[in-house]
């Protein structure tokens, strides 16, 4: 599978978007080799920093997807004014992020658009 077909980048003002495609719904070492490269690249690359990452179609994740969000979440606080949103939790991954009290750390809400109105302050 392509990794144009696994993350979808598109861009709302400001906002970069990262959405993960529904063809891994859960995301495991094969799955995590082609996306990782490339949420990281993205958000290297936004401009600003304003991340919004998209996970309604993923139902499963484990440790190596949360060592991605933090190196995702790291790129955006060398930004300055960088800022990270999680949309579209299954329970069990929310569950996850709870559990590890990540949930404090990340701004975490149900969808897209309450994530995009979030970062740009609406």
């Amino acid at each position: 599978m392509a990794a144009e077909q696994l993350v979808k980048i598109s861009r709302v003002e400001n906002v970069t978007v990262l959405a993960i495609g529904p063809d891994f719904p859960a995301l495991h070492d094969t799955a995590l080799e082609t996306a990782g490269a490339d949420l990281l690249a993205a958000t290297q690359e936004a401009d600003p920093a304003w991340i919004v990452l998209d996970l309604t179609n993923i139902e499963f994740f484990g440790s190596s997807f949360i060592e991605i969000l933090f190196r995702m979440w790291n790129r955006v606080q060398m930004a300055g004014d960088g800022k990270f949103a999680i949309c579209g939790l299954s329970s069990y991954c929310k569950e996850v992020l709870t559990i590890t009290h990540l949930d404090k750390l990340w701004t975490i809400v149900p969808t897209q658009e309450e994530a995009i109105n979030h970062l740009l302050g609406r």
